[in-house]
């Protein structure tokens, strides 16, 4: 089960904060604290594109298309990648450091939040500000999309918005009383979403009624330890698996990758502990494979500084197997 690592001829110089797969290919986009979008082809084992920027540091990126890709920096812009050519432009800039950067195929849109308050629209065709939600409570860190629905993490709360109709009544849900969400993830396929907390819970909410057969529900990703306290290690970040509804792996701040099938509340299977932190996962359009980027996050006082490290699982029926009765998810 152990993952191949992908090899950098120029290592990744500072600590990794998003990684994601290309909507029909295998090539992975990688953003960093070292000023430097790379698109990495896996098929290939290659790098096929170091784009580097004027010094801030990435701390998102998205795909557009195959040949275009997105990312939200440090001193606020939003650049958009031309990866065929190597260049970028700037579409906007937020008032402060912009966190968080998607792209909605419904909408030709282009997403953006940052930690001035703010939710940007920009369209992807005319390059112009379309619009921005700007009465946000607090800064975002998080963000998430999926079909027309948006979720927005706000400290414990998550708004949701619809694309079609921002301007209605905003939906909100706090899945954690008073605790930080650290990353929230939507899923149409599973008909909600789950968010990941600073005290290592994972919550999974459904949109709309609630009924019997679909109640949302909390779970602890580690158990306690010999001293009967629970592990409290922030969820860094979550991916579902696009092929197996209700299969989602959790990274955490101490390396630990688990995939959970949350339908049935069991958890499968327990990648090998990485040497740092799990900063950002992905898997690919078809499931087959998931990237893990092993990397300090600027978290704790603590922190190994090594250089990242970028790792591919090729998933197959054993990760789908359930684990033995007592490791069901606790709650």
């Amino acid at each position: 089960m152990n993952g191949s690592c992908l090899n950098f001829n120029n290592p990744i110089r500072d600590a990794i904060s998003r990684v994601r797969f290309a909507p029909i290919s295998n090539n992975l986009l990688i953003s960093s604290w070292d000023s430097s979008l790379r698109l990495y082809d896996v098929d290939k084992c290659e790098l096929r594109l170091e784009a580097p920027t004027e010094g801030a540091a990435l701390l998102d990126c998205c795909f557009e298309s195959e040949s275009t890709a997105l990312s939200a920096d440090s001193d606020g812009s939003i650049l958009r990648y031309d990866m065929r050519l190597g260049n970028s432009n700037a579409m906007g800039k937020h008032d402060d450091l912009a966190t968080c950067v998607e792209y909605s195929e419904e909408t030709c849109q282009i997403i953006s939040a940052g930690w001035d308050k703010k939710v940007m629209f920009w369209d992807a065709r005319s390059a112009s500000s379309v619009g921005c939600l700007s009465n946000l409570i607090v800064g975002v860190e998080s963000m998430s999309l999926s079909a027309f629905s948006l979720m927005v993490a706000l400290k414990s709360s998550v708004h949701m918005y619809d694309l079609r109709y921002l301007n209605g009544t905003v939906q909100a849900k706090e899945p954690f009383m008073d605790i930080h969400i650290k990353c929230v993830r939507s899923n149409s396929d599973l008909g909600g979403f789950v968010v990941g907390s600073t005290d290592g819970r994972v919550a999974l909410e459904y949109l709309g009624k609630s009924n019997s057969q679909k109640d949302g529900y909390a779970f602890r990703c580690h158990p306690k330890d010999k001293n009967g306290r629970y592990h409290l290690v922030p969820v860094n970040d979550i991916a579902f698996n696009p092929s197996s509804c209700g299969v989602l792996v959790t990274g955490d701040n101490e390396g630990h990758a688990t995939i959970w099938d949350v339908l049935n509340r069991k958890r499968l299977v327990e990648l090998p502990r990485y040497s740092n932190s799990v900063a950002s996962l992905a898997y690919n359009h078809g499931g087959e494979l998931l990237a893990v980027a092993s990397s300090y996050t600027y978290q704790e006082a603590n922190e190994r500084e090594e250089l990242p490290q970028i790792f591919v699982h090729h998933m197959d029926d054993s990760h789908f197997k359930s684990v033995p009765a007592s490791s069901s998810i606790k709650k």
